[in-house]
């Protein structure tokens, strides 16, 4: 009894020594868990740090965009407010040029009218055609002044381009003996002369007489040549065409 109770209590102790390691590796291990549990969250803090600036960043970079591009509108929409008021300014000066447009459009007709009925009979019937067709256009409006404005001085143009150049075509005319078709040719507003289909006869316009004269029939042959070059059937040469007067004058072509 004795000897059992001795063993008993030198056994005590060792129980109660073993007891607190284990305490002691639980609380080391519990310790371990709980750091690498902090370490964890430091880690995941980090990252999350990481990435906000990471964001943060980004955001940064497209405010700074987003600025750059609000003050590229801003200059856009202060050139557009400049063309707006350019604009005005122009409407309100066209609307001052188009109330003396319109008068001076009327003036150019009277004047091409003046023209046309002081010159020459060259393409009467196709310069009187336009004149009409110029002042019935007046009256459209369906017609911008613009375009009214343009095939008048069209046909201001075509006028120049009459006294420029040589030309020929067919009208209709009356010598006093019925209308008869005729070839007619031009040099400028110099001479204006007709001939026959047939080539045998001719007359010029005489101013004088503001009228249709016939051509001596010796001149036949030096006016079927001015013919002949007006239809560039032979080379241009020096050619003797009468004037609104009676005298010959030699012009080159």
């Amino acid at each position: 009894m004795t000897i059992m109770g001795t063993v008993a209590l030198i056994g005590l102790p060792l129980s109660v020594h073993g007891t607190s390691i284990d305490n002691a590796t639980a609380i080391e291990s519990s310790t371990t868990k709980a750091g690498a549990i902090s370490q964890q969250k430091i880690n995941e803090s980090d990252t999350q740090a990481q990435q906000m600036k990471a964001e943060i960043a980004q955001l940064q970079a497209e405010v700074d965009n987003l600025t750059v591009y609000r003050d590229h509108l801003q200059r856009l929409v202060d050139d557009q407010n400049r063309e707006a008021d350019n604009l005005k300014m122009q409407l309100s000066e066209i609307g001052q040029t188009r109330a003396g447009l319109v008068p001076l459009m009327y003036r150019m007709l009277d004047g091409l009218d003046t023209w046309i009925s002081n010159d020459l009979p060259l393409k009467e019937k196709t310069r009187q055609e336009r004149l009409a067709g110029l002042q019935t256009l007046m009256g459209r409006a369906d017609v911008s002044d613009a375009e009214k404005i343009r095939q008048i001085l069209e046909a201001y143009q075509i006028e120049v381009h009459y006294g420029a150049n040589l030309g020929l075509y067919q009208d209709t005319l009356d010598f006093g003996q019925g209308p008869r078709v005729v070839d007619i040719l031009h040099l400028g507003r110099v001479s204006l002369v007709a001939r026959s289909l047939d080539g045998n006869t001719f007359w010029f316009f005489d101013r004088n007489t503001n009228n249709w004269e016939p051509l001596d029939p010796e001149q036949n042959p030096t006016l079927e040549r001015a013919f002949l070059v007006a239809k560039e059937r032979v080379t241009p040469e020096l050619l003797t065409l009468p004037l609104s007067t009676t005298l010959n004058v030699e012009a080159s072509q």
